[in-house]
């Protein structure tokens, strides 16, 4: 839409207010609303300030003025407020320049698909996520200097089998068996089947929907793919329809990857495909089908993997579901099928759908940047012709240390993710998409703000282990 043909929507679907959603640099949808009698035409030249220091990773105390300046194309009607209004996604700008704010996830994203055009190789990088959460019915947490504890609950927990919930009815998952029997086992189907609803209702192509593996209430619902700057802003809308449909059933949803103990983490595969005058680049007759664009692609993801972690798994959680031995895609190979490689190429027989699926990242990511840096690696595996060498077609997990001996692995924790990310970046900075202010203030972050208080603080494992010593 344009400016005017917004102005028109929200006048003939009787708007009263209009909220202005923005991502903050960790990736948490940030928004203030304004009444309609504030908004026209305008406000898309001009702009709305807003107070930059307030923000996570963004600007000074001193320097704090930012402008909000809203994009015509992503309006839609929220769907939870009561209150009728109007919702729009905004880029973040300098308020003397107008140029976009490096720190501003969208704005890397933009810059992404930009020099993708540049480079002649693609003009477009088509990205499909499926991000896996849990369902609570219960989450307690606290953690002070004496005291640190967390507690979740679901009625499909399998620990819950001999609780007293007059009555128990049973049927509840248990470890690892979640995949995915009918109701009553699945006690979710309505709940999800709402979910749906919603997320078509502003706009969404909705795939498949399901329980997942772990018992708990994982679930996963499966979106169309679509090129990289509209998934990131479809990502948002869709962690924020999902919690707001489980908070009004008295439910709560969390996309943190590893919640539970002894069972299945929550990923976000991500599969991906470049395109060109609308043709596929990544159908061939090389591999899997796919060309050998597709697999420069896939060698560049594989050597740059363990710096691309600290933007496709950012948090400290996240490396309790990378855990080498278990369920979980740590090993850097790919292969034709195979859900124990990293990288997995579907089975498909339509040229279209040829495409590679990175099965490391967590939906704890930002989307915007875990898109633009997994294009970013990409495009320099292309560049460089780097090469994958032969694919794995075994089972992974069966395979014997010896055998695994030189199959490299990502990143061990996010520690190791930084460190690499500090010594290998300058695949990111082409094209000026990911700035090196960008990269030093991510790593800062993440160091001061999450790897610190955790490492700082004993955990409730600990006294188990060592409180007799």
């Amino acid at each position: 839409m344009t400016p005017s043909e917004v102005v028109k929507f929200a006048e003939e679907n009787n708007c009263l207010m209009v909220d202005y959603k923005f991502l903050d640099f960790v990736g948490i949808w940030q928004h203030f609303s304004t009444p309609i009698a504030e908004f026209s035409e305008e406000t898309f030249e001009e702009g709305i300030g807003f107070d930059g220091s307030s923000i996570r990773g963004w600007q000074p105390i001193h320097n704090s003025d930012m402008l909000l300046v809203p994009d015509p194309s992503t309006v839609q009607i929220d769907p939870f407020i009561e209150v009728t209004t109007l919702s729009l996604i905004c880029d973040v700008m300098d308020p003397i320049t107008r140029e976009g704010y490096t720190r501003d996830p969208r704005f890397i994203a933009k810059k992404a698909e930009a020099f993708l055009k540049s480079t002649g190789i693609a003009d477009t990088a088509y990205f499909g996520p499926e991000p896996e959460f849990f369902v609570f019915d219960d989450v307690r947490y606290a953690s002070s200097a004496n005291e640190s504890f967390y507690a979740v609950d679901s009625i499909e927990g399998v620990w819950n089998t001999g609780r007293e919930e007059f009555p128990n009815l049973g049927y509840k998952p248990r470890h690892k068996e979640g995949y995915f029997p009918c109701a009553p086992t699945d006690s979710h189907v309505d709940l999800r089947n709402e979910m749906v609803q919603v997320l078509q209702s502003v706009g969404m192509t909705i795939e498949a929907v399901h329980h997942e593996v772990s018992t708990g209430g994982q679930s996963e619902i499966d979106m169309r793919f679509d090129s990289l700057l509209k998934m990131g802003d479809t990502l948002k809308w869709f962690k924020y329809i999902v919690k707001n449909v489980a908070f009004r059933n008295g439910k709560t949803v969390t996309f943190m990857p590893k919640p539970i103990y002894n069972d299945n983490g929550s990923g976000m595969h991500c599969h991906q495909s470049l395109w060109k005058d609308g043709q596929n680049l990544f159908a061939g007759d090389g591999y899997g089908g796919l060309s050998k664009m597709a697999m420069y692609y896939i060698g560049g993801i594989m050597k740059h993997a363990k710096a691309l972690c600290a933007f496709t798994n950012p948090t400290t959680n996240s490396y309790k579901r990378l855990v080498p031995g278990f369920e979980a895609p740590v090993n850097l190979a790919y292969s034709n099928r195979n859900r124990s490689a990293s990288l997995r190429i579907p089975v498909t027989n339509n040229e279209k759908a040829k495409r590679v699926e990175y099965r490391t990242p967590d939906a704890s990511a930002n989307g915007y940047l875990a898109f633009a840096a997994q294009l970013m690696a990409g495009l320099d595996g292309i560049e460089n012709k780097i090469d994958p060498g032969q694919p794995l077609d075994k089972d992974i997990y069966g395979l014997s240390p010896e055998e695994l001996k030189d199959v490299p692995v990502v990143a061990s924790s996010l520690e190791d993710a930084l460190d690499h990310l500090e010594k290998d970046h300058d695949f990111l900075l082409k094209g000026d998409v990911f700035t090196p202010d960008v990269i030093d203030m991510w790593i800062s972050y993440k160091r001061e703000s999450e790897i610190d208080p955790v490492r700082m603080r004993p955990c409730p494992e600990e006294f188990a282990l060592y409180f007799d010593c």
